[in-house]
């Protein structure tokens, strides 16, 4: 895109004259004083050259403004937009003997994109149904087995002596909270040796396993990890709380459109008749000259 062409493209003149919007507005008959008319998309804005801008034209630029552009109110976005699209306006003269190979063929390449992107995504909104919601969280979710999670306790020390002589006082009936407040090097040491809830894969993998291995009350055997010997005492287990559809529903949503717009281009793609070069007859490096835009 060039210097002159960026300066007019769709976002770049928006906010000054948004801003400048708001310089003026004082001088403009208060809201209640001017007559507001039933707008529909065909309502005319400006006429520029007797070339007509509607309230269509405007809201479809409103609708692709990138989020940067959200904080501006209405009238500020009303009164940019319009004044960059009389800019476009003014300027968009065809040049006699009709437009120029390459413009021709963008405005080519736009029409496909647009027609393409609004034939995806009209198939993949239409896809995002409250019964393909639930089949997927079912698929997902509700038909998976429940995970598990785990309550335990560690009192971790330097030595494997230490943990042997923790579980005998264990074994023997000294309390494990006690002990870890006064034995364990630990972190949680002074909470008793309490980890909390967790789930698989949280814990490195020989601690884990000693978990696992364990019914609830039970002392494990001294432990080795990368973090010294640990005595660990599982308290509880319970089935890992589900996520509701609700919680999921925004992703859930996402893969069912992608999954529709990659089935409905790919049903589409194989169906098309196309009749495509041979590359073995063509130069690729073609696609690199430039000159061939020119008329």
């Amino acid at each position: 895109m060039t210097r002159f062409a960026a300066l007019l493209a769709t976002s770049a003149l928006v906010l000054a004259p948004a801003l400048h919007a708001q310089e003026t507005a004082q001088t403009e008959a208060p809201a209640d004083e001017v007559q507001k008319i039933e707008a529909t998309a065909d309502t005319v804005v400006a006429t520029v050259n007797g070339q007509d801008i509607t309230l269509g034209h405007l809201i479809v630029v409103r609708r692709g403004l990138p989020p940067e552009y959200q904080n501006l109110t209405d009238e500020q976005l009303f009164d940019g937009i319009l004044n960059q699209m009389i800019q476009q306006a003014a300027v968009a003269e065809e040049p006699e003997g009709g437009l120029p190979r390459a413009v021709q063929l963008t405005l080519d390449n736009e029409r496909r994109n647009i027609l393409a992107s609004e034939a995806v995504q009209k198939v993949a909104d239409e896809a995002v149904t409250d019964e393909a919601l639930q089949a997927a969280y079912d698929a997902q979710i509700a038909d998976q087995p429940a995970e598990q999670e785990y309550n335990a306790s560690h009192i971790l020390v330097d030595t494997e002596e230490e943990a042997i002589e923790i579980v005998a006082q264990l074994e023997g009936g000294a309390d494990f909270a006690e002990l870890a407040k006064e034995k364990s090097t630990g972190p949680s040491g002074p909470n008793g040796g309490l980890l909390g809830w967790f789930g698989k894969g949280a814990m490195v993998p020989a601690f884990e396993a000693a978990v696992v291995a364990l019914e609830a009350g039970a002392i494990s055997a001294p432990v080795q990890t990368q973090f010294g010997w640990h005595v660990v005492k599982l308290n509880e287990v319970r089935d890992k709380p589900r996520p509701t559809l609700d919680d999921l529903r925004p992703r859930l949503a996402d893969e069912i459109r992608e999954a529709a717009a990659r089935a409905y281009v790919d049903a589409s793609s194989a169906a098309a008749t196309v009749d495509r070069i041979d590359m073995a007859t063509i130069d690729a490096s073609a696609i690199s000259n430039y000159d061939l835009l020119e008329d």
